[in-house]
């Protein structure tokens, strides 16, 4: 497994923050069902490593990985949950050396030139661009590729189903991350047939 295979997977991936570890189940098979690929799982709180686990045996051919890998701590609690793949809002040089003695595909997070440089130095191909929105948007990332076309990103953050094909009209956009098809209410009321057809919409927007 690469981590061009996960990203080529879908053209979005749902950033998901589990609240309560009953709606891991439900929330993932919705997803899946909708036609995403590859779920991202947010390591912000207390369940969040125990969701990777109920997710993958839910929907065993997607790809759940997990994201807010900032240090050691959990980085290793990803490899512990089982995760299909990692990523990081940025890096450090703790990160890096994990990643290096690692099998498990990990997307580090960049924001500016020199940092996507730093990154494709050390072998990485794919990255992610964080916070999308607020870094610079499609105008960035288009002014990146310039000088550095062998890098492809997966941008993340600000990002709606309204700009999305924006970013994904860019040469160097193999997908983009998003939230919008995790509407907080529709989760507390557990409508999974809406949050379906909102990643279905998602999943058919390269389409």
């Amino acid at each position: 497994m690469t981590i061009e295979k996960i990203l080529t997977s879908a053209p979005v991936v749902p950033v998901v923050v589990i609240e309560r570890l009953e709606d891991a189940a439900p929330l993932a098979q919705a997803l899946y069902n909708g036609g995403l690929r590859a779920l991202e799982i947010t390591l912000r709180t207390p369940v969040a490593a125990e969701a990777v686990k109920i997710m993958k045996e839910t929907v065993p051919e997607a790809y759940v990985g997990t994201g807010t890998v900032i240090d050691k701590a959990t980085f290793e609690a990803s490899i512990d949950a089982g995760a299909d793949f990692m990523v990081s809002p940025g890096v450090n040089d703790e990160l890096l050396a994990l990643a290096s003695q690692s099998d498990t595909p990990f997307l580090p997070g960049a924001a500016t030139p020199s940092e996507v440089m730093r990154l494709a130095e050390r072998g990485f191909s794919f990255l992610k661009f964080f916070p999308a929105a607020a870094a610079g948007g499609p105008a960035m990332l288009k002014s990146i590729g310039g000088p550095l076309p062998g890098v492809k990103f997966c941008p993340t953050g600000g990002i709606s189903l309204a700009s999305a094909p924006e970013y994904l009209a860019l040469d160097n956009v193999v997908c983009v991350g998003g939230t919008w098809m995790l509407d907080k209410t529709l989760i507390a009321n557990k409508d999974w047939q809406a949050i379906e057809e909102l990643a279905r919409q998602a999943s058919q927007l390269n389409n």
